[in-house]
């Protein structure tokens, strides 16, 4: 049986996407455990409104939360009893657990889990990669994601190497096609973190480098993995995601101007909502903590049920590929 630890107060829609999402996971995954994290009596009154098989959901008492607004630095160290620090206790004295998910403020998951996790041997710092819907039906990760706002070479060369374990193992990609976001394909092009890096990635046996990959590139299928510093990556991101917004938004509005287009839409109705499911980030699950000695995923803020559903089966393939031991011995061979 696989144990995953879900932190059933973090994020906007909290406890009940975080509970409907494990019952939903329990439901499609035969062989795992579920622990929900958060306060006792609220997750026993949520749950005895749902039927689920009780023997594979336990529930350990943290009544407080970390919001969103607070400071990282205080919120890890003053609340001791919130979910999200008493499930890093527990990710990190029991071994019994695969992984654990939280829709949790970054900042303090992310310091939360460098304090009780711990990093893999040889990490230079852990990243946050997250994944977006291409327009083919895949998927490309970045990496990192705002984790690290300032990246040597090496960074971003282990970057590559723990982001393309996490694709393999995670996804059964075999070989996942590595770029480096930059603003020109050719070789020469970029700052010099860009250039230094550049013939590192290159020279790397264990990935499969592609080369240069300008940010209009990001959804085009040809790229299962961008490496980036946490600036650069998160500016990508979220220009890509609002771009998306602001074109469904116009593509509604398009829709219902006028008789005419509603006709058309009416006729089309199939095929859009087929492209916006396909474009769904809750398909997607979370975003890996990547390079810690135990799974952690971060789920978005405002993820639905189906979406933390995801992040439940991400560290559940990540367990049963052995995704740590993998990153740790490639790491090793590599650096």
């Amino acid at each position: 049986m696989v144990k995953i630890i879900v932190d059933a107060f973090g994020g906007d829609k909290s406890p009940e996407a975080n509970i409907d999402g494990a019952l939903m996971a329990l439901e499609e995954l035969n062989d795992i455990e579920i622990t929900l994290f958060g306060d006792e009596a609220i997750l026993k009154e949520k749950l005895s409104t749902r039927k689920f098989d009780e023997s594979r959901i336990k529930i350990v008492h943290a009544p407080e939360i970390i919001t969103c607004d607070e400071q990282p630095s205080m919120a890890t160290f003053r609340k001791k009893n919130s979910s999200l620090m008493k499930s890093l206790d527990a990710l990190k004295d029991d071994s019994s657990y695969a992984g654990m998910v939280s829709l949790s403020s970054t900042g303090s998951l992310l310091m939360g889990s460098v304090m009780k996790v711990r990093k893999i041997e040889g990490v230079i710092r852990p990243a946050c990669l997250p994944l977006i819907p291409t327009m083919d039906g895949g998927v490309v990760g970045v990496c990192d994601s705002g984790a690290n706002v300032d990246c040597s070479k090496e960074e971003l060369l282990q970057f590559a190497i723990m982001g393309s374990t996490f694709l393999k193992c995670c996804y059964n990609i075999e070989s996942p096609r590595v770029a480096l976001l930059n603003i020109g394909t050719e070789e020469i092009k970029g700052d010099n973190l860009r250039k230094e890096t550049y013939p590192l990635l290159k020279e790397c046996e264990s990935i499969n480098f592609v080369g240069n990959m300008e940010s209009r590139d990001l959804l085009s299928g040809k790229y299962d993995l961008v490496v980036a510093d946490g600036f650069s990556g998160n500016v990508l991101i979220k220009a890509t995601e609002g771009t998306s917004i602001e074109f469904l938004k116009m593509l509604k509005r398009m829709c219902t101007k006028s008789l005419k287009n509603k006709m058309g839409a009416a006729l089309l109705k199939k095929d859009i909502m087929d492209v916006k499911e396909n474009m769904n980030p809750n398909n997607c699950g979370g975003a890996i903590l990547i390079g810690l000695k135990k799974i952690v995923v971060k789920g978005h803020g405002s993820a639905s049920a189906r979406s933390v559903k995801e992040c439940i089966k991400q560290v559940y393939e990540l367990n049963k590929n052995d995704f740590i031991n993998k990153v740790t011995s490639t790491l090793a061979k590599t650096i």
